[in-house]
């Protein structure tokens, strides 16, 4: 399927800047659903215009957001940036209140990979009872967690904690070999999930109490042959998630990993739509 063209937007959160990719509405379905993407740890949004040209085919609206300090969205990590997970769900709440007039009386989805998906429940978490979203879906998302993985599990463990140490000493992360740029504090809260299987306290918030109370639709989708976030590390993610009416499917693409599945993501955009039906 050929990629699409988008209209480059801003939000501007303060001194910072999220960038957002605007895909055409879907041609000759009315009040299309609307999906928000989130990338991966150190992908840039436009990595995704392969699938959003699947979602759109599929019926859907598209808008895929930078994260924060990647792309489009400014500024680019520093010694001087000591962002985390916290700022990251915050950004998924503020791209969707930004977007609300395009949003209202439409179905409302995000879509996060990785990282991504991560962000986009940690905003549920800590906006309990939020009515802006009506669905989540999770694709090749996982919570690292070195216990979890059916190989490799010693190598994984001393990856993220070395990262971790090197980027707690350098005040970033350099990016070398793993997840592009990131500040410090995006690091650190990742390692510690890598860790300890569980999400660190956000802005005095209990994550792993709020996630068991959250009642948003969920599909999550793990990719076979994904090297970072393998079906384990998903059924971990999804076992905390004790409220949510809850989908769980694993998917076999050919020549796919925990990246390539963008290029070859119609069979997920045929899926995604179906499941955001009411």
């Amino acid at each position: 399927m050929p990629t699409e063209e988008y209209q480059q937007e801003h939000l501007d959160l303060g001194t910072d800047r999220l960038g957002l990719h605007v895909y055409p509405e879907p041609e000759g379905v009315e009040d299309a659903p609307v999906v928000v993407v989130w990338p991966a740890m150190g992908v840039r949004a436009r990595y995704y215009r392969p699938l959003a040209a699947s979602l759109r085919e599929a019926g859907m609206a598209v808008v895929v957001a930078d994260l924060r300090g990647t792309g489009a969205s400014t500024p680019a990590p520093s010694s001087a940036s000591a962002y985390g997970y916290a700022d990251l769900a915050a950004d998924v709440g503020a791209v969707q209140e930004a977007l609300k007039p395009r949003l209202d009386g439409r179905r409302r989805l995000v879509l996060g990979h990785s990282l991504g998906g991560q962000a986009a429940l940690l905003h549920l978490a800590t906006h309990p009872g939020d009515a802006g979203i009506d669905g989540v879906v999770l694709v090749a998302v996982g919570l690292p967690y070195w216990r979890t993985y059916p190989r490799r599990r010693y190598g994984v463990l001393a990856m993220t904690q070395s990262i971790g140490a090197t980027s707690a000493l350098l005040r970033v992360w350099p990016g070398w070999g793993f997840g592009g740029r990131q500040a410090r504090g995006v690091i650190r809260d990742w390692a510690y999930t890598a860790r300890t299987g569980r999400f660190p306290h956000l802005g005095g918030v209990d994550v792993e109490a709020a996630l068991r109370e959250v009642r948003t639709p969920v599909l999550a989708i793990s990719v076979d042959h994904d090297q970072y976030t393998p079906h384990e590390t998903l059924d971990h993610l999804c076992a905390k998630l004790r409220s949510a009416p809850l989908t769980r499917e694993r998917h076999t693409i050919a020549g796919a990993d925990h990246f390539a599945w963008v290029r070859s993501a119609d069979g997920i955009a045929a899926r995604v739509a179906r499941w955001s039906r009411p």
